[in-house]
C-alpha cells in the first residue's frame, strides 16, 4: 500500500505523542494515540474541551475497536444495524471494555467508534495499527474548520503535523446513535 504524501510525518507525529489535523468525512478532525493519556490531555487542551465529554474513536475496521469495545455486550439483534451501517461516518456508543480509559470515555461507561470510508484516514489507521482520537479541529464551540489554511490559522504550531488531503464530501459531521436504543444524539 502506497503512502500518501503526508503519512509517514503524521505517523511519525502519532508515535511520537503529538496531535495531527486530518480530513475526516465531513470536517478536518483533531487526532492521537487514544493509548497515550498526555497525547489525549494535550488534544484536549488545544481544543479546550473537557475530558468528561468523552472522546470518538475513528477506525479502518471494528477489528481495532474490539480493544476499546466491550463486544459482548452488544445485543445479537443490535449487531445487523452497527455492521451493516459500516464503513461510513455513523458513530455508535457502545458499552465500553472495562479497561478502556476514562481519559476516552469522560464520564461515561460507554465509547463512541466509527469504522470509516475515508481513504485517508483508513490508510492512517492501517499503517498506524490502531484507531485515532476523532474529534472535530475547532476550539470547543466555534465553526468547524473546512481547510488545512483554517486549521493552521487556528492551532499554528499546537499540533505535530497537517494532513492535507480532501475532507470526504460530506456536509455535516458524523451521525452519532446509541447502539443499544438506536437513539440518535447527532445527526
Amino acid at each position: 500500500m502506497s503512502d500518501l504524501p503526508n503519512t509517514p510525518s503524521a505517523i511519525s507525529s502519532l508515535e511520537q505523542g503529538d496531535v495531527i489535523v486530518y480530513p475526516t468525512e465531513a470536517v478536518y478532525g483533531l487526532g492521537c494515540d487514544p493509548d497515550n493519556q498526555s497525547a489525549v490531555e494535550k488534544l484536549l487542551a488545544i481544543k479546550q474541551r473537557p475530558v468528561e465529554k468523552g472522546l470518538i474513536l475513528i477506525a479502518d475496521n471494528y477489528g481495532q475497536l474490539l480493544k476499546y469495545v466491550d463486544d459482548a455486550k452488544l445485543p445479537m439483534d443490535k449487531r445487523a444495524d452497527i455492521f451493516s451501517s459500516w464503513p461510513a461516518p455513523i458513530t455508535w456508543v457502545m458499552p465500553a471494555a472495562a479497561s478502556t480509559p476514562k481519559w476516552l470515555t469522560g464520564q461515561f461507561d460507554t465509547i463512541a467508534v466509527r469504522v470509516t470510508n475515508h481513504p485517508t484516514v483508513k490508510r492512517l489507521c492501517q499503517q498506524f495499527g490502531k484507531p485515532l482520537v476523532s474529534t472535530s479541529a475547532n476550539l470547543t464551540g466555534q465553526q468547524t474548520v473546512h481547510s488545512i489554511e483554517q486549521a493552521k490559522t487556528q492551532f499554528a504550531q499546537q499540533v505535530g503535523c497537517y494532513v492535507d488531503e480532501p475532507l470526504g464530501g460530506n456536509s455535516q459531521p458524523s451521525t452519532i446513535k446509541d447502539a443499544m436504543t438506536g437513539k440518535v444524539f447527532r445527526g
